[in-house]
């Protein structure tokens, strides 16, 4: 998962990069076929959208047209699987992408990424995932859920902090119809020939020809060792803490904050670590909490709080 590349994964640039790099990749395939619409969720993050709108204006399509939203319904705080497969469905004529969140950013919601990239396969469309509020914080099998791409940053639940590389995940499936890449590079080149100084670029093999330039080494330091205690305790005990942690952090918060109306899901299965919470005042209760060591963020008047567990992970406390 950090260095080799034998599951599909590659670590450089950003999680905008990796996305932009893989749909451009496969613009050739849609393109011909007309297919150009693309679904994502809202709240999204907003380089997410960024991302698409960007992309689709490059092709000179309209996102105003091209670009279906997907939000929860009137009163309600989060999304409908069933909203997000009936909108697969409806556009499976002209559908060319999907581009989720593992976990919402600012509601905390866990979507169900097997369930719904078989949705989108079975409309016709590739199934793309961000996962930037899902690595490292529950358990992912993008492989054997046939998802088609996922990008995250190694900075959030990966703790490798901010600027850290971000990662891009391309099923195999893939790796035929990029010979070169969306970017070609230096580190994309066959290093068996890197050093002949050849002006006509040669890729490497499957997913190793998105790697552009030279990876910072400082970064990768602190990724290494966050992976390296990831691997010593295992995701699924981290996710049994996290469970825990999360939960009790929740009974906390209906017991001594009554007035606060909590967005995200109650069922563990439907959230990770994160507990996305309105409350009167978000900002000067957010600013009363920093003395007392608690870090969280008010974004969209949303105070995010996720339990911390590695410290106590790594110590084998994982009852």
């Amino acid at each position: 998962m950090f260095q080799r590349n034998t599951t599909g994964v590659s670590l450089n640039s950003s999680t905008p990069c990796k996305i932009r790099t893989f749909s451009s990749s496969m613009d050739a395939t849609r393109m011909c076929r007309r297919n150009v619409r693309a679904i994502f969720e809202a709240p999204t993050f907003p380089s997410d959208r960024y991302v698409v709108e960007s992309h689709l204006r490059h092709h000179g399509l309209d996102p105003a047209t091209e670009l279906v939203v997907v939000g929860p319904r009137t009163g309600e705080r989060t999304l409908r699987a069933t909203d997000l497969a009936a909108a697969i469905h409806e556009q499976r004529d002209r559908l060319a992408i999907v581009l989720l969140a593992g976990v919402n950013y600012a509601t905390g919601q866990a979507l169900d990424i097997a369930g719904l990239t078989a949705a989108v396969h079975e409309a016709g469309g590739l199934a793309i995932w961000d996962l930037a509020h899902a690595a490292g914080n529950v358990p992912l099998a993008l492989h054997d859920a046939q998802v088609d791409a996922a990008a995250w940053c190694t900075y959030k639940y990966l703790n490798a902090g901010p600027g850290a590389l971000a990662q891009l995940f391309v099923h195999e499936r893939h790796h035929a119809l990029m010979p070169g890449g969306a970017l070609a590079g230096w580190w994309g080149k066959d290093p068996a020939i890197r050093f002949a100084m050849a002006e006509r670029f040669a890729p490497r093999a499957a997913l190793d020809a998105f790697r552009v330039s030279t990876t910072p080494m400082l970064s990768l330091v602190p990724i290494g060792a966050s992976l390296a205690i990831f691997d010593e305790v295992g995701m699924i005990p981290l996710r049994a803490r996290s469970v825990a942690l999360t939960g009790y952090l929740e009974a906390l918060v209906d017991a001594l904050v009554p007035d606060t109306s909590q967005l995200t899901p109650r069922d563990p299965a439907d959230r990770g670590a994160q507990l996305s919470l309105r409350v009167d005042a978000a900002e000067a209760r957010h600013a009363a909490l920093a003395p007392f060591g608690v870090v969280g963020d008010v974004p969209l008047r949303i105070h995010r709080l996720a339990r911390r567990r590695y410290r106590a992970a790594r110590r084998g406390a994982m009852t």
